[in-house]
């Protein structure tokens, strides 16, 4: 089992209508950080079961040190895919560790990588709009773009109001990636987000400082390749859940 690490859902161009699952990185239960990924499928599925494959995937080149509390997505451009990781925290270097500080973490450093799952390809980017390590944010993945919002950069301990928006070009030669700051973001960490139509996202909980659960909820919202991020009507939550040490997200 693996804590924090980081998945999506990816669908192939051999089998379009099936889908996979990507896993990258996380926590194992000794506490050490993994750098693998895994490529999840189903191969039968039944009325009483479903069986998956788990596959690990090599990677070379820029491959991404282990970490956790990052995001990974899947875009799509000119009929081609690539994913997109981005994020987290990792150990720090060997060299500084000593007993008191051997659990000691930092942000990766905010390059974004882009991972050819079928040649097990990985490229690192260095985008001048990404100056800060963030982990723990929420992304969104529309086509050929990735939304990062929210997040907490543990180097300067706050959880800044971030909006990126990261398009990904996949011409014949070399990908082209481009990072564009928008206004409008929100300030939130380890929130849950749930797609419930096409063009429509909800972001429920998370924390909005160290010790404040965030007990407001947002909607995102896409028309005409346009974000747009709104307050909805906060659940009426129970005195158990806002007196509460323990929280979702």
């Amino acid at each position: 089992p693996l804590r924090y690490p980081a998945t999506c859902m990816f669908k192939g161009s051999v089998e379009p209508e099936k889908y996979q699952y990507i896993i990258h990185g996380g926590k194992t239960p000794n506490n050490e950080l993994s750098n693998k990924i895994y490529v999840m499928s189903i191969v039968c599925k039944t009325n009483k079961k479903v069986t998956f494959r788990c596959t690990e995937k090599d990677l070379v080149g820029d491959v991404p040190e282990a970490r956790y509390g990052h995001s990974i997505d899947v875009v799509y451009s000119r009929g081609k895919s690539v994913g997109v990781l981005f994020g987290g925290r990792a150990y720090i270097p060997s060299a500084q560790r000593t007993t008191e500080k051997w659990n000691s973490v930092a942000d990766c450093l905010p390059h974004v990588f882009l991972l050819d799952f079928e040649f097990g390809c990985s490229t690192a980017y260095i985008l001048p709009e990404l100056q800060d390590g963030l982990s723990f944010h929420v992304s969104i993945a529309r086509n050929d773009t990735i939304y990062i919002l929210g997040g907490h950069s543990l180097a300067n301990n706050v959880r800044p109001a971030n909006l990126y928006k990261i398009r990904v070009d996949l011409p014949l030669g070399s990908p082209a990636v481009n990072c564009t700051v928008l206004p409008g973001g929100i300030s939130v960490s380890s929130a849950i987000l749930t797609q419930t139509n096409k063009d429509e996202f909800v972001i429920v909980g998370g924390y909005q400082l160290e010790n404040q659960k965030r007990m407001v909820c947002n909607i995102v919202s896409f028309e005409d390749n346009k974000i747009a991020i709104r307050e909805m009507e906060t659940p009426d939550w129970t005195p158990d859940i806002k007196h509460s040490k323990i929280w979702f997200g």
